[in-house]
């Protein structure tokens, strides 16, 4: 018997509500009471809280498309193929925290600077993408070193990373200007030298125990490569497309210890509303055997001038991780009922799915698993140092239907198929001097049939980051 997608999302929620009632068994329920604490009565003033630290971060990536794939760069002005790209940036960030003013309205301040400087500035290492990368648009330029036009690098930039105000009454904290978010859909991104931000309006209240609340509106985000501020637009549909204002709300709720549930909204202005529910459950004890069952569900349909075309689609991911000491496995699956992409904002992680990998595993009706295996060294007395291996295959990848609109393109995806593995390590040191400095080292290769968007593709990719405190 075939299940429909309403079914196996209906046995995907139903694993998570059996799971909780089996915690239950052994814990007891939390309920919802007011917060008896305030934060703000414990602050200590502007000055007296002040803190200055910052990160610095070596990236290094080294990429080579297969079956035919090419990047392009120019060369005496005429466009040249190549198959590989090397990018290798050393992104810092110095931040200034105040401490909150004291009294019933405290108020403080957040301050960053951005620097970045490209350590490989040659310009045939440097190729833009020509169609055929994960995690660029066909036709995108280097998304990972600044460079101007014809391709130079930019050898060093620098940006206001984070400029924002802050006043918090109790338990509640509004926050204007440049930020950090993180949501299931307007999240920071992290992936490169140095993150994204976005500007705007934002409030976070827990007031109440075990009851959170998130409002928020955005005009403008912080590219990670880039100088100046840009729009919105999404990260697989027409460029030209861009969202005046992004407004977001949520709420996340944890009844039990082991069990974190959230639900979120957020209308991209004339793109598209797009709703989530997720829900992540731990039962049992890791030293002895532990279930982790993760639950992510998204709703998108176009919203206003539709500038994207018609939306209308339904993407959702399972996980169940086992875990027994050092060792973890994991098997997730992954769907999605649409016949356009399952898309997000372009500069966030604004995309919880559990098979978002190298590629995104997102294409139209594209059906997804993977396995993961992970082991943690702590066990066998080196704690820090951690390993990863995974394989993910999708199938199913079938654009025919589609109407046209922002997402034209897809329809010669017609039974697409890809797959993609990959291994790491990171170490993250324990003490001493440069405690907290982490580095991970990962290897990925992605396969495609000849119209999957992502293409064909091997990366190698180093990463040290060393936090250090100045006051």
């Amino acid at each position: 018997m075939k299940l429909s997608s309403t079914a196996l999302l209906a046995l995907a929620i139903s694993s998570i509500t059996a799971t909780a009632y089996a915690e239950t068994q052994s814990q007891e329920f939390t309920p919802v009471t007011v917060n008896t604490k305030s934060a703000q009565a414990e602050a200590t003033g502007f000055v007296e809280g002040q803190s200055i630290s910052g990160t610095t971060r070596n990236w290094y990536a080294n990429e080579q498309l297969k079956r035919g794939g090419k990047f392009a760069y120019k060369k005496d002005g005429v466009s040249t193929p190549t198959d590989r790209r090397i990018n290798w940036v050393q992104g810092t960030i110095i931040k200034y925290n105040s401490g909150f003013t004291e009294g019933t309205v405290g108020f403080s301040t957040e301050v960053a600077a951005y620097n970045a400087i490209a350590l490989e500035r040659d310009r045939e290492n440097l190729a833009s993408n020509n169609g055929g990368a994960p995690g660029t648009r066909p036709g995108a330029g280097n998304n990972r070193t600044l460079t101007r036009e014809g391709g130079e690098a930019q050898g060093q930039w620098s940006k206001l990373g984070l400029a924002n105000v802050k006043a918090r009454v109790s338990n509640t904290t509004l926050t204007a200007g440049r930020m950090n978010f993180s949501s299931p859909q307007v999240d920071v991104i992290g992936n490169r030298a140095l993150p994204s931000s976005f500007e705007g309006i934002a409030i976070h209240s827990e007031e109440l125990n075990n009851l959170s609340f998130d409002l928020a509106t955005f005009d403008r985000n912080s590219p990670r490569t880039e100088e100046s501020l840009s729009k919105f637009r999404s990260e697989y549909g027409d460029s030209s497309a861009e969202a005046d204002h992004v407004n977001t709300a949520g709420i996340t709720y944890q009844p039990f210890a082991s069990l974190t549930t959230s639900l979120w909204g957020t209308q991209a202005e004339d793109l598209w509303n797009q709703y989530y529910f997720g829900a992540s459950h731990v039962l049992g004890d890791s030293s002895v055997l532990s279930l982790t069952t993760g639950l992510n569900y998204y709703k998108t349909v176009d919203e206003g001038k539709k500038l994207l075309g018609e939306i209308d689609n339904d993407t959702y991911s399972l996980s169940l991780g086992l875990t027994h000491q050092a060792h973890s496995l994991t098997f997730s699956y992954q769907e999605v009922n649409g016949n356009e992409y399952f898309d997000y904002l372009h500069e966030t992680n604004g995309i919880y799915l559990a098979n978002s990998l190298l590629s995104d595993f997102n294409g139209p009706n594209e059906k997804s698993f993977q396995i993961a295996y992970g082991l943690n060294m702590a066990e066998y007395g080196v704690p820090g140092l951690k390993f990863n291996i995974y394989q993910a295959r999708g199938w199913g990848i079938d654009g025919t239907h589609y109407k046209g609109g922002g997402y034209d393109g897809v329809q010669v995806m017609d039974g697409e198929t890809h797959y993609e593995y990959g291994i790491g390590t990171s170490y993250a040191v324990q003490s001493g001097p440069l405690k907290a400095t982490a580095i991970r080292a990962t290897y990925t290769a992605h396969r495609a049939s000849e119209n999957q968007a992502d293409g064909s593709i091997n990366e190698f990719r180093l990463v040290t980051t060393i936090p250090f405190n100045i006051l």
